[in-house]
């Protein structure tokens, strides 16, 4: 009797799990890559002052309003759409000189990464689906590893592999040196973005991120201890080298992702388009992809070690503080749209420092790198130390 028992369980666990893998790669994380370039045209066109995306889109006279009336740039919102259509239809041109299977598999090592990535961060507390006939709430995360920012990082460093091999493989000259740029440019971040967060798990003494966001939800955010035990006055001494730890682990997600003010990588100035100049169509893509995902990512990295992860505001004073096994599925779908609301406020943030500030030079980068980061990261970690010792938490 125990057997089909069993072999029932498996298969509802199997299909919770493969529903969260569906969930969160394709319906989430993909579209919210098409947004982002949305908004990222949208945003740039702002700070520019210039008109952004405003023709490709809803067919408006249908929806009976002027041809030439566009409200709120609804014209464009088909706009990322249109891009991914004329990704798939481009020729996939390979020149003759790359080196073929390297030169294929670059952009795939360069895009599984950056969504393996997000297999071990919480996007909601539970789902409780007992008018489904399960007994027992769905935990919102796809892998609840005990020692997930470490699996994060550990996945996350394979991408620079993507990005070496693409520029040795294209057999050309702009493209090795953006490789290599590459390489050295997240080596060398990647020490101080794991420096960074070790204030962090030395306040929580827990490598397990659904754990920080529930102690979160109870006893305030790291950046916002308002409530519970984060009003103690050790939570407020211990904001000095969390903030420090957060200017750290964010300066280094710029550079982690080659974004501007660090795309030293692909600056189009110097070398052309770096180590995909010799991509074209979906193998393209898949960079553009990467580096979105890659961002999104860590963008939810940052809201669940910093900001609470899918904690909401105020939780306790508003009666909405998540209780283990007995969180309404209203609750639920709250804590999965309060998450991504926050990453989304965090990609906004990334748009608007790409379009504001000015590319660095590559010796500035590396010098920020190596002579300013690593050793503020390295001396937070002994202030944390010594501001617990003198302020232990409770």
């Amino acid at each position: 009797m125990s057997t089909p028992l069993l072999a029932t369980f498996d298969l509802i666990a199997l299909a919770a799990s493969v529903g969260k893998i569906v969930f969160l790669s394709f319906i989430v994380i993909l579209p919210l890559v098409s947004i982002s370039v949305y908004f990222e045209r949208r945003i740039s066109a702002v700070i520019q002052d210039r008109v952004g995306p405003n023709r490709v889109g809803v067919p408006l006279t249908l929806l009976g309003f002027k041809k030439d009336w566009q409200p709120f740039g609804i014209g464009g919102l088909a706009q990322a759409a249109a891009d991914g259509l004329k990704f798939i239809l481009k020729e996939d041109f390979v020149p003759a000189h790359v080196r073929t299977f390297y030169y294929w598999l670059a952009p795939c090592l360069t895009m599984v990464p950056a969504l393996l990535t997000c297999c071990v961060i919480p996007f909601g507390s539970e789902l409780d689906l007992s008018f489904l006939g399960l007994d027992e709430p769905i935990k919102l995360v796809i892998a609840d590893l005990s020692i997930g920012p470490l699996f994060t990082f550990a996945i996350a460093s394979l991408g620079v592999y993507g990005i070496v091999l693409a520029g040795w493989a294209s057999n050309s000259k702009y493209p090795f040196l953006g490789g290599v740029r590459a390489s050295a440019q997240m080596i060398s971040y990647e020490i101080s973005l794991g420096l960074s967060i070790i204030p962090v798990l030395m306040i929580f003494g827990e490598l397990n991120l659904t754990k920080m966001s529930a102690f979160q939800d109870a006893n305030g955010w790291l950046l916002l201890p308002l409530w519970g035990e984060g009003l103690s006055f050790s939570r407020w001494v211990l904001l000095i080298p969390i903030f420090i730890s957060f200017c750290i682990f964010t300066v280094s997600m710029f550079a982690e992702t080659n974004r501007l003010p660090f795309d030293l990588a692909e600056c189009e100035t110097e070398l052309v388009a770096g180590y995909h100049t010799e991509y074209s169509s979906m193998k393209f893509a898949l960079f553009f992809l990467g580096e979105y995902a890659a961002m999104i990512i860590g963008s939810g990295l940052a809201v669940t070690l910093f900001l609470g992860g899918w904690s909401i505001p105020f939780a306790p004073y508003l009666g909405l503080d998540y209780q283990a096994g007995a969180t309404p599925w209203w609750l639920g779908l709250l804590h999965i749209g309060c998450f991504f609301a926050k990453v989304f406020c965090f990609i906004v943030f990334f748009i608007v420092i790409r379009w504001t500030l000015p590319r660095f030079r590559f010796d500035q980068l590396m010098a920020l790198g190596w002579k300013v980061f690593f050793e503020l990261a390295l001396a937070n970690v002994f202030l944390t130390a010594l501001l617990m010792w003198w302020f232990p938490l409770k």
